[in-house]
């Protein structure tokens, strides 16, 4: 009797009072991310008739936030361990609203590719700072894992939020509105978070490595460069020669990481199966989804011709899906597996993306919801456990850096299926044969053909939209299919990666 009273005393203690009102404030950075992703794609159509990108400065702005953040998560999240999470986070959200101005107001394709990098240095420091917080913030597992799940259920919302709220501000009012519904969001985080999220770091946290920080970089955007372009346009010296300073940058990373006494990133980390099986999950479903993801958006709308609201809210059941499986993963994680959980989950979003290849222009809604239903499903599911095994795996005095490498595989994961499969997308699309004469500007992006075919004969206008939108649906459904061959992939190599995998139960001492 005297053991258990004790038990339950030493439970209360490590309970932090008022841990679920800081835990809503750190939901809100990561919403503000969420919704910043999904609306580019939503404006996309309009950027494309306002600014004239081409092609590949259209891939650019798509990808450009992702290629930054992912060279910079791993030294911001070792920076907030060290000057504190709470500020980098309050700092980088303040940042963050800032820089949404920016895009908000871009003149050219130029301007609008600067303003999206510097969003991403901004939101670098975001997502491993919430993560962070959240691995000290509750000490019991259980309360973890349902905080992790809100966490992820919340950005599942903001991918729900994102496209209806930037819909509706796309039918009335300019395309870089989408950007400025970043602020009322900022404000509040920063506000509230000011008072209410307590400050953690690592209480021997080493010296900041400029020349790390450095080769992380370097490494990161050179590597995702180098196989963006050779996607794009195939291989050339330039492209090479980047690609190969880039892993010149992530193998002097690794180098100096193992020699410094405290590292910016600890290596060992790696050595765990689980830890590495999770993040290589993270990174392949990322690889897959993403790609299909940034362009359908464009197909309900230049495809099937919806409106950006309507749009928005057929991609509804996605976030629906992901939020109820985010809320139940780690329960189901304890009750079943670790890895049946995680692997499932990869699988069915590896059939449902196979379902999308048989897709046409008239496709009707009940196929495209119930994939996209699947895909919600499947993704909460392993995105939530995933993040969970990431942060159990680690001294919560590492949180800020494990965090990061989690999000980094995310961001990583975006950028190479934006460019790998966006590129395949794109360069089945532009060999589509228009009626004599049209336009090069046509080829670039099936933005670009509506935008000249306003300006053509009915007759002609209408041949060159059917012959666009064909081509472009013909380079979506092979995307669909090589995500699906990634996800499948992914799901076994999870089963065996997670093997022995379980979530904690133990309640941990602060």
């Amino acid at each position: 009797m005297t053991r258990t009273l004790q038990a339950a005393n030493t439970t209360e203690a490590v309970k932090r009072p008022g841990r679920w009102i800081a835990l809503s404030v750190l939901v809100l950075a990561v919403l503000l991310v969420a919704v910043d992703a999904t609306v580019l794609g939503l404006a996309t159509p309009y950027i494309s008739e306002d600014l004239r990108p081409s092609g590949t400065q259209l891939l650019w702005i798509g990808d450009v936030y992702s290629f930054v953040i992912a060279g910079l998560l791993v030294s911001m999240g070792s920076l907030g361990d060290r000057i504190g999470r709470k500020r980098i986070l309050l700092v980088g959200a303040t940042a963050f609203g800032a820089i949404s101005v920016l895009n908000a107001y871009a003149t050219t394709p130029e301007l609008m590719i600067l303003a999206r990098a510097l969003l991403g240095v901004a939101g670098a420091t975001l997502m491993p700072a919430t993560l962070a917080l959240i691995r000290n913030l509750f000490h019991d597992p259980r309360e973890r894992s349902l905080a992790i799940g809100i966490w992820g259920a919340t950005a599942s919302a903001g991918t729900a939020v994102g496209p209806v709220l930037g819909g509706f501000l796309l039918e009335h009012f300019w395309w870089g509105s989408v950007f400025l519904i970043n602020l009322p969001v900022m404000a509040v985080l920063v506000l509230v978070g000011i008072r209410m999220l307590p400050e953690s770091r690592n209480p021997n946290p080493g010296p900041w490595d400029l020349p790390s920080v450095t080769l992380s970089l370097v490494g990161m955007v050179g590597v995702v460069y180098a196989i963006k372009e050779a996607a794009s346009h195939g291989f050339a010296w330039t492209t090479l020669a980047v690609g190969l300073l880039g892993a010149a940058g992530l193998y002097g990373f690794v180098r100096r990481q193992l020699t410094m006494p405290i590292p910016l990133l600890d290596m060992r980390l790696f050595r765990s199966r689980g830890f590495s099986g999770a993040v290589l999950a993270d990174l392949l479903t990322i690889l897959g989804l993403s790609g299909l993801v940034f362009f359908l958006s464009q197909y309900l709308q230049l495809v099937q011709g919806r409106p950006p609201f309507e749009a928005g809210l057929a991609e509804l059941p996605a976030a629906i899906g992901a939020v109820v499986a985010g809320l139940i993963a780690g329960r189901a994680a304890r009750r079943f597996s670790v890895r049946a959980v995680v692997s499932g989950g990869l699988a069915a979003v590896g059939f449902a993306l196979a379902a999308l290849t048989v897709i046409g222009q008239s496709t009707g809604y009940p196929l495209l919801g119930t994939a996209l239903l699947v895909v919600g499903v499947g993704a909460g599911f392993s995105f939530t456990v995933t993040a969970d095994v990431i942060l159990s795996s680690v001294p919560k005095e590492q949180a800020g850096s494990a965090s990061a490498v989690s999000e980094t595989a995310y961001e990583l994961g975006a950028a190479l299926g934006i460019a790998v499969l966006g590129s395949i997308v794109t360069g089945v699309y532009r060999d589509f044969t228009g009626p004599a004469g049209t336009p090069a500007a046509a080829h670039e992006s099936l933005g670009g053909a509506v935008e000249v075919a306003s300006g053509l004969p009915a007759h002609t206008a209408e041949a060159l939209l059917d012959a666009a939108r064909q081509s472009f649906v013909d380079g979506l459904t092979l995307a669909a299919g090589a995500g699906a061959v990634v996800l499948l992939a992914a799901s076994v190599a999870a089963w065996f990666l997670l093997r022995g995998q379980r979530l904690e139960d133990g309640v941990e001492h602060p």
